[in-house]
Protein backbone atom coordinates (compact mmCIF):
# COMPACT_ATOMS: atom_id res chain seq x y z
CA UNK A 1 0.00 0.00 0.00
CA UNK A 2 2.46 2.03 1.09
CA UNK A 3 6.44 3.09 1.30
CA UNK A 4 5.90 5.29 4.66
CA UNK A 5 7.57 6.56 7.81
CA UNK A 6 6.18 5.10 11.00
CA UNK A 7 6.90 6.55 14.55
CA UNK A 8 4.79 4.79 17.54
CA UNK A 9 5.20 4.67 21.10
CA UNK A 10 3.46 2.69 23.86
CA UNK A 11 3.05 3.99 27.33
CA UNK A 12 5.34 6.80 26.84
CA UNK A 13 5.16 9.80 29.60
CA UNK A 14 6.76 11.81 27.31
CA UNK A 15 5.20 15.06 25.85
CA UNK A 16 3.40 14.44 22.66
CA UNK A 17 4.84 17.34 21.33
CA UNK A 18 8.27 15.87 20.81
CA UNK A 19 6.76 12.80 18.62
CA UNK A 20 5.37 14.62 16.13
CA UNK A 21 8.57 16.91 15.81
CA UNK A 22 10.23 13.77 15.18
CA UNK A 23 7.70 12.31 12.88
CA UNK A 24 8.11 15.55 10.81
CA UNK A 25 11.71 14.52 10.73
CA UNK A 26 11.09 11.95 8.40
CA UNK A 27 8.65 13.74 5.84
CA UNK A 28 10.96 12.15 2.88
CA UNK A 29 9.48 8.93 3.39
CA UNK A 30 5.74 10.11 3.38
CA UNK A 31 5.21 13.10 1.56
CA UNK A 32 1.69 12.63 0.68
CA UNK A 33 0.05 12.85 4.04
CA UNK A 34 1.09 12.70 7.75
CA UNK A 35 -1.59 11.81 10.86
CA UNK A 36 -0.96 10.44 14.22
CA UNK A 37 -3.46 9.08 16.68
CA UNK A 38 -2.58 9.33 20.08
CA UNK A 39 -4.24 8.70 23.91
CA UNK A 40 -2.08 10.26 26.56
CA UNK A 41 0.66 7.73 28.28
CA UNK A 42 -1.00 5.19 26.60
CA UNK A 43 0.08 5.52 22.74
CA UNK A 44 1.38 7.43 19.93
CA UNK A 45 0.80 6.33 16.42
CA UNK A 46 2.20 8.81 13.91
CA UNK A 47 2.27 7.66 9.93
CA UNK A 48 3.69 9.56 6.65
CA UNK A 49 1.97 8.41 3.59
CA UNK A 50 3.68 7.67 0.34
CA UNK A 51 0.51 6.92 -1.38
CA UNK A 52 0.83 3.72 -3.98
CA UNK A 53 -1.50 1.27 -3.96
CA UNK A 54 -5.34 2.56 -3.40
CA UNK A 55 -4.11 6.55 -3.54
CA UNK A 56 -7.73 7.38 -1.85
CA UNK A 57 -7.92 8.90 1.42
CA UNK A 58 -9.88 6.18 3.11
CA UNK A 59 -6.50 4.50 3.10
CA UNK A 60 -5.18 7.04 5.23
CA UNK A 61 -3.24 5.95 8.04
CA UNK A 62 -3.36 5.27 11.18
CA UNK A 63 -6.09 2.93 9.95
CA UNK A 64 -8.64 1.64 12.45
CA UNK A 65 -10.78 -1.40 12.55
CA UNK A 66 -13.04 -2.89 15.47
CA UNK A 67 -10.93 -0.67 17.82
CA UNK A 68 -7.61 -2.00 16.35
CA UNK A 69 -5.04 1.02 14.80
CA UNK A 70 -2.18 0.22 12.34
CA UNK A 71 0.29 2.06 10.98
CA UNK A 72 2.17 0.01 8.39
CA UNK A 73 5.35 0.52 6.06
CA UNK A 74 5.75 -1.66 3.47
CA UNK A 75 3.95 -3.81 1.20
CA UNK A 76 2.00 -6.95 1.30
CA UNK A 77 1.98 -8.06 -2.65
CA UNK A 78 -0.47 -11.02 -2.25
CA UNK A 79 -3.15 -9.24 -0.34
CA UNK A 80 -5.72 -9.73 -3.64
CA UNK A 81 -5.08 -13.15 -3.13
CA UNK A 82 -5.72 -13.07 0.54
CA UNK A 83 -8.57 -11.05 0.49
CA UNK A 84 -9.95 -14.20 -2.36
CA UNK A 85 -8.64 -17.11 0.08
CA UNK A 86 -9.68 -16.20 3.21
CA UNK A 87 -13.08 -14.20 2.34
CA UNK A 88 -12.34 -11.02 3.96
CA UNK A 89 -14.56 -8.59 3.54
CA UNK A 90 -12.50 -4.73 2.62
CA UNK A 91 -14.00 -1.76 2.58
CA UNK A 92 -10.84 0.03 0.60
CA UNK A 93 -8.43 -1.11 -2.27
CA UNK A 94 -5.13 -1.47 0.44
CA UNK A 95 -3.30 -4.37 2.04
CA UNK A 96 -2.99 -2.26 5.13
CA UNK A 97 -7.07 -3.17 5.75
CA UNK A 98 -5.69 -7.19 4.94
CA UNK A 99 -2.72 -6.78 7.62
CA UNK A 100 -6.07 -6.03 10.18
CA UNK A 101 -8.07 -8.33 8.83
CA UNK A 102 -5.87 -11.16 8.84
CA UNK A 103 -4.69 -10.45 12.23
CA UNK A 104 -8.09 -9.81 14.13
CA UNK A 105 -8.79 -13.77 12.44
CA UNK A 106 -5.68 -15.43 13.02
CA UNK A 107 -3.66 -13.62 15.76
CA UNK A 108 0.21 -13.64 15.22
CA UNK A 109 -0.13 -16.47 12.43
CA UNK A 110 -1.22 -13.82 10.03
CA UNK A 111 2.65 -13.57 9.71
CA UNK A 112 2.86 -16.93 7.92
CA UNK A 113 0.08 -16.00 4.78
CA UNK A 114 2.26 -12.46 3.89
CA UNK A 115 4.45 -12.41 1.13
CA UNK A 116 6.35 -8.47 1.15
CA UNK A 117 8.66 -6.25 2.73
CA UNK A 118 6.84 -4.95 6.46
CA UNK A 119 7.18 -3.33 9.36
CA UNK A 120 4.11 -2.45 11.17
CA UNK A 121 2.53 -1.50 14.90
CA UNK A 122 -1.29 -2.70 15.57
CA UNK A 123 -2.49 -1.08 19.28
CA UNK A 124 -5.38 -2.75 20.38
CA UNK A 125 -7.19 -0.52 22.08
CA UNK A 126 -10.39 -2.13 23.91
CA UNK A 127 -7.36 -4.86 24.96
CA UNK A 128 -4.89 -2.17 25.30
CA UNK A 129 -2.33 -4.35 23.75
CA UNK A 130 0.25 -3.79 21.05
CA UNK A 131 1.39 -6.28 18.11
CA UNK A 132 4.64 -5.86 16.11
CA UNK A 133 6.25 -7.32 13.59
CA UNK A 134 9.00 -6.86 10.69
CA UNK A 135 9.30 -8.95 7.10
CA UNK A 136 11.50 -12.50 7.37
CA UNK A 137 14.52 -10.91 5.74
CA UNK A 138 14.60 -7.27 7.31
CA UNK A 139 13.63 -5.89 3.72
CA UNK A 140 12.36 -2.81 5.83
CA UNK A 141 13.55 -0.92 8.83
CA UNK A 142 12.32 -0.94 12.05
CA UNK A 143 14.09 0.44 15.31
CA UNK A 144 13.08 0.97 19.18
CA UNK A 145 13.87 2.10 22.43
CA UNK A 146 12.70 0.00 25.19
CA UNK A 147 12.77 0.54 28.84
CA UNK A 148 10.81 -0.71 31.44
CA UNK A 149 7.75 -1.37 29.93
CA UNK A 150 7.88 2.22 27.51
CA UNK A 151 8.30 1.38 23.65
CA UNK A 152 9.26 3.44 21.18
CA UNK A 153 9.07 2.11 17.58
CA UNK A 154 10.54 4.10 14.20
CA UNK A 155 11.50 3.26 10.44
CA UNK A 156 14.46 5.77 10.70
CA UNK A 157 17.35 6.08 13.31
CA UNK A 158 17.31 9.93 13.54
CA UNK A 159 13.58 10.73 14.81
CA UNK A 160 14.34 8.48 17.84
CA UNK A 161 17.80 10.03 18.34
CA UNK A 162 16.17 13.13 18.17
CA UNK A 163 13.40 11.60 21.34
CA UNK A 164 15.46 9.71 23.46
CA UNK A 165 19.21 11.19 22.81
CA UNK A 166 21.20 8.02 23.45
CA UNK A 167 24.90 8.20 23.63
CA UNK A 168 26.73 5.86 20.77
CA UNK A 169 27.78 2.35 21.36
CA UNK A 170 31.77 1.54 21.12
CA UNK A 171 30.50 -2.23 20.03
CA UNK A 172 28.35 -1.00 17.10
CA UNK A 173 31.16 1.46 16.07
CA UNK A 174 33.54 -1.56 16.05
CA UNK A 175 30.97 -3.24 13.84
CA UNK A 176 31.15 -0.37 11.39
CA UNK A 177 34.65 0.04 11.27
CA UNK A 178 35.35 -3.55 10.56
CA UNK A 179 32.06 -4.70 8.04
CA UNK A 180 30.69 -1.28 7.29
CA UNK A 181 27.48 -2.32 9.10
CA UNK A 182 25.98 -3.32 12.15
CA UNK A 183 24.29 -6.60 13.05
CA UNK A 184 22.33 -8.99 15.27
CA UNK A 185 20.21 -5.59 16.74
CA UNK A 186 22.83 -3.49 17.27
CA UNK A 187 23.07 0.69 16.27
CA UNK A 188 25.74 2.76 16.35
CA UNK A 189 24.03 3.67 19.59
CA UNK A 190 23.55 2.04 23.09
CA UNK A 191 19.54 2.88 23.51
CA UNK A 192 18.44 2.08 19.94
CA UNK A 193 18.34 -1.75 18.64
CA UNK A 194 17.47 -2.78 15.32
CA UNK A 195 14.02 -4.50 15.50
CA UNK A 196 15.29 -8.19 14.50
CA UNK A 197 13.53 -9.30 11.07
CA UNK A 198 11.62 -12.31 10.95
CA UNK A 199 10.42 -11.71 14.76
CA UNK A 200 7.21 -10.11 16.29
CA UNK A 201 6.28 -8.77 19.81
CA UNK A 202 3.00 -9.78 21.56
CA UNK A 203 2.73 -9.39 25.16
CA UNK A 204 6.01 -7.07 25.61
CA UNK A 205 8.07 -10.11 24.37
CA UNK A 206 9.88 -10.37 20.49
CA UNK A 207 9.70 -14.09 19.24
CA UNK A 208 10.44 -15.37 16.01
CA UNK A 209 8.34 -16.34 13.47
CA UNK A 210 10.74 -16.98 10.09
CA UNK A 211 13.74 -18.63 10.27
CA UNK A 212 16.44 -19.86 7.43
CA UNK A 213 17.10 -23.80 6.87
CA UNK A 214 20.02 -24.65 5.83
CA UNK A 215 20.07 -27.95 5.63
CA UNK A 216 21.42 -29.72 2.47
CA UNK A 217 18.75 -30.17 -0.57
CA UNK A 218 18.56 -31.27 -4.34
CA UNK A 219 18.37 -27.99 -6.72
CA UNK A 220 14.70 -27.06 -7.77
CA UNK A 221 14.21 -27.87 -11.78
CA UNK A 222 14.53 -24.89 -13.90
CA UNK A 223 10.91 -24.93 -14.89
CA UNK A 224 9.80 -23.90 -11.09
CA UNK A 225 13.04 -21.58 -10.49
CA UNK A 226 11.89 -19.87 -13.92
CA UNK A 227 7.99 -19.76 -12.44
CA UNK A 228 9.05 -18.18 -8.90
CA UNK A 229 11.06 -15.26 -10.36
CA UNK A 230 8.29 -14.32 -12.56
CA UNK A 231 6.07 -14.43 -10.03
CA UNK A 232 8.03 -12.70 -7.78
CA UNK A 233 8.81 -10.33 -10.84
CA UNK A 234 4.65 -10.12 -11.24
CA UNK A 235 3.53 -9.48 -7.55
CA UNK A 236 6.10 -6.53 -7.23
CA UNK A 237 4.38 -4.83 -10.19
CA UNK A 238 0.84 -4.32 -8.37
CA UNK A 239 1.09 -0.70 -7.96
CA UNK A 240 -1.49 2.85 -8.96
CA UNK A 241 1.58 4.54 -9.49
CA UNK A 242 4.55 4.28 -12.76
CA UNK A 243 7.19 1.89 -11.95
CA UNK A 244 10.95 1.75 -13.63
CA UNK A 245 14.03 -0.22 -12.68
CA UNK A 246 17.43 0.28 -12.64
CA UNK A 247 19.34 -1.39 -15.05
CA UNK A 248 23.17 -1.18 -14.85
CA UNK A 249 23.77 -3.59 -17.70
CA UNK A 250 24.62 -6.34 -15.05
CA UNK A 251 22.81 -9.97 -15.20
CA UNK A 252 19.74 -9.40 -12.23
CA UNK A 253 19.11 -6.08 -13.12
CA UNK A 254 18.65 -6.69 -16.51
CA UNK A 255 16.45 -9.89 -16.04
CA UNK A 256 14.39 -7.76 -14.01
CA UNK A 257 14.00 -5.53 -16.54
CA UNK A 258 13.19 -7.59 -19.71
CA UNK A 259 10.14 -9.06 -17.01
CA UNK A 260 9.33 -5.87 -16.13
CA UNK A 261 9.26 -4.14 -19.58
CA UNK A 262 8.85 -0.66 -17.71
CA UNK A 263 8.64 2.63 -19.34
CA UNK A 264 11.78 3.71 -17.89
CA UNK A 265 14.98 2.49 -17.33
CA UNK A 266 17.59 4.00 -15.28
CA UNK A 267 21.62 3.93 -14.56
CA UNK A 268 23.98 5.88 -13.08
CA UNK A 269 27.93 6.45 -12.96
CA UNK A 270 30.71 9.07 -13.02
CA UNK A 271 31.65 10.38 -16.69
CA UNK A 272 34.76 8.88 -15.52
CA UNK A 273 33.91 5.61 -14.38
CA UNK A 274 30.20 3.76 -15.59
CA UNK A 275 28.63 0.95 -17.41
CA UNK A 276 26.96 3.29 -19.51
CA UNK A 277 27.68 1.02 -22.50
CA UNK A 278 26.58 -2.51 -20.54
CA UNK A 279 23.22 -0.96 -20.30
CA UNK A 280 22.77 0.09 -23.25
CA UNK A 281 23.74 -3.21 -24.21
CA UNK A 282 21.01 -4.53 -22.25
CA UNK A 283 18.27 -2.21 -23.32
CA UNK A 284 18.17 -2.83 -27.07
CA UNK A 285 15.24 -5.01 -27.18
CA UNK A 286 13.40 -2.76 -24.85
CA UNK A 287 10.90 -0.38 -25.79
CA UNK A 288 12.09 1.76 -22.50
CA UNK A 289 13.22 5.74 -22.18
CA UNK A 290 16.87 5.08 -20.61
CA UNK A 291 18.38 7.79 -18.49
CA UNK A 292 21.71 7.77 -18.05
CA UNK A 293 22.31 9.84 -14.93
CA UNK A 294 25.81 11.71 -14.58
CA UNK A 295 27.23 12.32 -11.54
CA UNK A 296 30.00 15.07 -10.66
CA UNK A 297 32.94 14.18 -8.64
CA UNK A 298 32.75 17.66 -6.55
CA UNK A 299 28.60 16.67 -5.83
CA UNK A 300 29.52 13.75 -4.18
CA UNK A 301 31.35 14.95 -1.05
CA UNK A 302 28.68 17.57 -0.42
CA UNK A 303 25.61 14.74 -0.96
CA UNK A 304 27.74 12.39 1.32
CA UNK A 305 27.75 15.03 4.30
CA UNK A 306 24.09 15.65 3.91
CA UNK A 307 22.77 11.88 3.98
CA UNK A 308 25.09 11.24 6.97
CA UNK A 309 23.57 14.79 8.58
CA UNK A 310 20.16 13.79 7.70
CA UNK A 311 20.14 10.32 9.29
CA UNK A 312 22.61 10.79 11.86
CA UNK A 313 24.39 7.62 11.07
CA UNK A 314 27.31 6.47 8.55
CA UNK A 315 26.54 5.65 4.88
CA UNK A 316 27.88 1.85 5.14
CA UNK A 317 29.31 2.12 1.52
CA UNK A 318 30.17 4.99 -0.66
CA UNK A 319 27.93 3.65 -3.64
CA UNK A 320 24.73 5.11 -1.34
CA UNK A 321 25.10 8.27 -2.74
CA UNK A 322 24.69 7.77 -6.19
CA UNK A 323 21.91 5.59 -5.56
CA UNK A 324 20.57 8.61 -3.90
CA UNK A 325 21.10 10.80 -6.75
CA UNK A 326 20.06 8.63 -9.41
CA UNK A 327 16.96 7.55 -7.34
CA UNK A 328 16.22 11.72 -7.43
CA UNK A 329 16.02 11.60 -10.71
CA UNK A 330 13.49 8.10 -10.86
CA UNK A 331 11.36 10.52 -8.87
CA UNK A 332 10.51 12.78 -11.88
CA UNK A 333 9.06 9.43 -13.63
CA UNK A 334 8.21 6.79 -10.95
CA UNK A 335 7.11 6.52 -7.35
CA UNK A 336 8.31 2.84 -7.33
CA UNK A 337 12.07 1.16 -8.88
CA UNK A 338 12.85 -2.24 -9.07
CA UNK A 339 16.02 -3.55 -7.74
CA UNK A 340 18.61 -6.53 -8.55
CA UNK A 341 19.35 -7.03 -4.46
CA UNK A 342 19.22 -9.96 -3.59
CA UNK A 343 20.34 -12.33 -6.65
CA UNK A 344 23.82 -12.62 -5.41
CA UNK A 345 23.14 -13.56 -2.46
CA UNK A 346 20.56 -16.62 -3.87
CA UNK A 347 22.83 -17.62 -6.93
CA UNK A 348 26.48 -16.98 -4.60
CA UNK A 349 27.67 -14.29 -7.01
CA UNK A 350 30.59 -13.50 -4.22
CA UNK A 351 32.82 -15.54 -6.48
CA UNK A 352 36.10 -16.11 -4.35
CA UNK A 353 34.43 -16.32 -0.95
CA UNK A 354 32.00 -19.54 -2.31
CA UNK A 355 35.04 -20.98 -3.62
CA UNK A 356 37.22 -20.48 -0.57
CA UNK A 357 34.11 -21.66 1.97
CA UNK A 358 33.64 -24.91 -0.26
CA UNK A 359 37.81 -26.04 -0.12
CA UNK A 360 38.23 -25.62 3.71
CA UNK A 361 36.88 -27.93 6.60
CA UNK A 362 36.36 -25.34 9.22
CA UNK A 363 35.69 -21.63 9.41
CA UNK A 364 38.96 -19.88 10.11
CA UNK A 365 38.33 -16.41 10.91
CA UNK A 366 41.59 -14.61 10.02
CA UNK A 367 40.78 -16.41 6.20
CA UNK A 368 37.17 -14.88 6.64
CA UNK A 369 38.59 -11.86 7.17
CA UNK A 370 40.52 -11.62 4.24
CA UNK A 371 37.50 -12.66 1.78
CA UNK A 372 34.90 -10.46 3.57
CA UNK A 373 36.20 -7.21 5.53
CA UNK A 374 37.05 -4.08 4.12
CA UNK A 375 39.80 -1.62 5.09
CA UNK A 376 42.97 -2.55 7.46
CA UNK A 377 41.14 -1.92 10.75
CA UNK A 378 41.61 -5.25 12.85
CA UNK A 379 38.80 -6.60 15.09
CA UNK A 380 38.76 -10.67 14.98
CA UNK A 381 36.13 -10.34 18.37
CA UNK A 382 33.70 -8.08 15.94
CA UNK A 383 34.00 -11.35 13.54
CA UNK A 384 33.77 -13.94 15.63
CA UNK A 385 30.71 -12.11 17.22
CA UNK A 386 29.44 -12.11 13.27
CA UNK A 387 29.63 -15.75 12.73
CA UNK A 388 28.97 -17.01 16.27
CA UNK A 389 25.65 -19.23 16.28
CA UNK A 390 25.15 -19.34 12.75
CA UNK A 391 23.43 -22.63 11.93
CA UNK A 392 25.70 -25.00 8.98
CA UNK A 393 27.29 -28.29 8.66
CA UNK A 394 30.35 -27.06 7.12
CA UNK A 395 31.83 -23.50 6.10
CA UNK A 396 30.17 -23.39 3.25
CA UNK A 397 26.59 -23.46 4.59
CA UNK A 398 28.02 -20.96 7.51
CA UNK A 399 28.74 -18.40 4.51
CA UNK A 400 25.60 -19.50 2.59
CA UNK A 401 23.75 -17.68 5.68
CA UNK A 402 25.80 -15.45 6.53
CA UNK A 403 25.81 -13.88 3.50
CA UNK A 404 21.47 -14.51 2.92
CA UNK A 405 20.70 -13.31 6.24
CA UNK A 406 23.23 -10.61 7.16
CA UNK A 407 24.98 -9.43 4.52
CA UNK A 408 22.16 -8.75 2.22
CA UNK A 409 20.27 -7.21 5.87
CA UNK A 410 22.70 -4.36 5.26
CA UNK A 411 22.37 -4.14 1.50
CA UNK A 412 18.91 -3.70 1.93
CA UNK A 413 19.62 -0.93 4.69
CA UNK A 414 21.50 0.96 2.15
CA UNK A 415 18.83 0.85 -0.35
CA UNK A 416 15.87 1.86 1.55
CA UNK A 417 17.75 4.46 3.06
CA UNK A 418 18.87 5.90 -0.28
CA UNK A 419 15.40 5.46 -1.78
CA UNK A 420 13.66 6.37 0.55
CA UNK A 421 15.04 10.24 0.89
CA UNK A 422 13.68 10.61 -2.48
CA UNK A 423 10.32 9.20 -1.09
CA UNK A 424 10.49 6.37 -4.06
CA UNK A 425 9.77 2.75 -3.03
CA UNK A 426 12.49 -0.66 -4.12
CA UNK A 427 11.01 -3.62 -4.72
CA UNK A 428 13.44 -6.41 -4.43
CA UNK A 429 12.18 -9.53 -6.46
CA UNK A 430 14.85 -11.37 -5.63
CA UNK A 431 14.23 -11.13 -1.79
CA UNK A 432 10.84 -12.86 -2.43
CA UNK A 433 11.29 -15.29 0.98
CA UNK A 434 9.62 -18.22 -1.29
CA UNK A 435 12.96 -18.30 -3.69
CA UNK A 436 15.12 -17.99 -0.50
CA UNK A 437 13.89 -20.81 0.96
CA UNK A 438 13.96 -22.87 -2.31
CA UNK A 439 17.52 -22.10 -2.95
CA UNK A 440 19.44 -22.35 0.69
CA UNK A 441 20.84 -25.93 0.75
CA UNK A 442 21.09 -26.21 -2.90
CA UNK A 443 24.26 -28.07 -3.60
CA UNK A 444 27.43 -25.58 -4.58
CA UNK A 445 28.20 -27.33 -8.10
CA UNK A 446 24.45 -26.52 -9.08
CA UNK A 447 24.87 -22.60 -7.87
CA UNK A 448 28.82 -21.76 -9.16
CA UNK A 449 28.68 -24.30 -11.99
CA UNK A 450 30.90 -23.82 -14.76
CA UNK A 451 30.40 -20.08 -14.98
CA UNK A 452 29.15 -17.47 -12.55
CA UNK A 453 25.44 -17.61 -11.91
CA UNK A 454 24.89 -20.54 -14.01
CA UNK A 455 21.32 -21.34 -13.14
CA UNK A 456 20.22 -18.00 -14.00
CA UNK A 457 22.24 -17.46 -17.44
CA UNK A 458 20.79 -21.00 -18.21
CA UNK A 459 16.79 -19.88 -17.23
CA UNK A 460 17.10 -16.49 -18.99
CA UNK A 461 19.16 -16.82 -21.78
CA UNK A 462 16.53 -16.74 -24.34
CA UNK A 463 15.13 -13.30 -22.42
CA UNK A 464 18.30 -11.23 -22.48
CA UNK A 465 20.80 -9.81 -24.94
CA UNK A 466 23.44 -12.44 -25.27
CA UNK A 467 26.46 -9.93 -24.33
CA UNK A 468 24.68 -9.82 -20.91
CA UNK A 469 24.87 -13.56 -20.56
CA UNK A 470 28.72 -13.57 -21.27
CA UNK A 471 29.56 -10.82 -18.99
CA UNK A 472 32.23 -10.98 -16.56
CA UNK A 473 31.09 -9.76 -12.88
CA UNK A 474 31.60 -6.42 -11.92
CA UNK A 475 30.64 -4.56 -8.48
CA UNK A 476 29.10 -1.11 -8.49
CA UNK A 477 32.61 1.49 -8.38
CA UNK A 478 33.14 4.68 -7.01
CA UNK A 479 36.64 6.18 -7.93
CA UNK A 480 37.26 7.43 -4.07
CA UNK A 481 41.08 8.58 -4.97
CA UNK A 482 39.27 10.83 -7.10
CA UNK A 483 36.74 12.44 -4.79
Amino acid sequence: NVMCGILASINSKRDKKCFVKAQKMMIHRGPDFQNNYSSPHQYFLGHNRLSIIDLNSRSNQPFKKNGKIIVFNGEIYNYKELIIEHGLKTKTNSDTEVILLMYIIYGEKCLQYFNGMFAFIIYDTIDDDFFVARDRLGIKPLYFYNRGDEWIFSSEIAPLQKIINSDFDNFGLRQYKKLRMTLKGYTIYKDIKMFPAGSYIINGTIKEYWKLNYDQKDPPNDEHLKYLIEDAVRLRKRSDVPIGSYLSGGLDSTILTYLLRPNHTWTVGFKELNEFKWAQIAKEDLESTHHEINVRISQFRKICRFMINKRQEPLSVPNEVLIYLMTLEVKKENTVILSGEGADELFWGYDRIFRWANNVKNLNLKEFDKFYSYGTNDDLEVLDFAIQGIPGKDALSKIGYFFQIFHLHGLLRRLDNSTMLCSVEARVPFVDHRLVELLSGTPFDWKMGNSFKEPLKRIFTDLIPKPIIERKKVGFPVPLDLI
